[in-house]
């Protein structure tokens, strides 16, 4: 079982920066991909940012330019940079692992609010 944790949420400005963390319990190494995800209320839970075991990086077409995911495998953390943020980015954000290639596991998410 993978426990990860959230922090870095808040409330930003239109045009501001924040930078989410997520902690993992165990070595990022043993992870196959690690994510962020954020879902709107009455919304569904949409794919933001994605890093594989290999380094590889996959974004939604809405962030790219916008947002990096990173990793410090010495912290067990993932990280979500995120830049240029707007109105259209407030939503709670959710970690996500995926592990032995079989297993999800979350988060239970961090706030991010974007005034305009």
């Amino acid at each position: 079982q993978v426990q990860l944790q959230e922090s870095g949420g808040g409330l930003v400005q239109t045009g501001g920066s924040l930078r989410l963390s997520c902690a993992a319990s165990l070595p990022i190494s043993s992870i196959n991909t690690l994510g962020w995800f954020r879902q709107t209320p009455g919304g569904r839970r949409e794919l933001v940012a994605r890093i594989f075991s290999g380094g590889g990086t996959l974004y939604a077409d809405s962030v790219k330019d916008r947002f990096t995911i990173s990793t410090d495998n010495a912290m067990r953390t993932v990280y979500l940079q995120m830049n240029k943020l707007t109105p259209e980015d407030t939503a709670l954000y959710f970690c996500n692992a995926l592990y032995r290639s079989t297993f999800n596991f979350w988060g239970q998410g961090t706030q991010v609010s974007v005034s305009s």
